[in-house]
């Protein structure tokens, strides 16, 4: 399984991004993918996760800013990033699983099997 995530770069305070990650030998049908974020010193977060029925989960940091989605026929995983703050500056990695998540564990880095090496978000004026 590869993750391959694309997307980051910097932007000013209130700009937009729209991260990628094409995921390759890997079957989505009853798993859960998802986004986590990660500064130097801090542990990964979750972002936001999404399962193969489409049911999402989001921290409550990005509620109403972020949205994650997915395109099965492109093997492709989302999170498009709007009204971005310089809190939101990080390395951002796609994430796998091997089975559907609750979606008390959506966002737990402990349940995911596979990552992509990350890609940059700079937030900053």
């Amino acid at each position: 399984v590869q993750l391959v995530e694309s997307g980051g770069g910097s932007v000013q305070p209130g700009g937009s991004l729209k991260l990628s990650c094409v995921a390759s030998g890997y079957s989505y049908s009853n798993k859960c993918m998802g986004w986590f974020r990660q500064v130097p010193g801090k542990e990964r977060e979750g972002v936001a996760a999404i399962d193969s029925d489409g049911g999402t989960s989001y921290a409550d940091s990005v509620k109403g800013r972020f949205t994650v989605s997915q395109d099965n026929a492109k093997n492709t995983l989302y999170l498009q990033m709007n009204n971005l703050k310089p809190e939101d500056t990080a390395l951002y990695y796609c994430a796998a699983t091997l089975e559907r998540l609750g979606s008390w564990f959506r966002l737990s880095s402990d349940e995911y099997n596979y990552w992509g090496q990350g890609t940059q978000v700079t937030v900053s004026s």
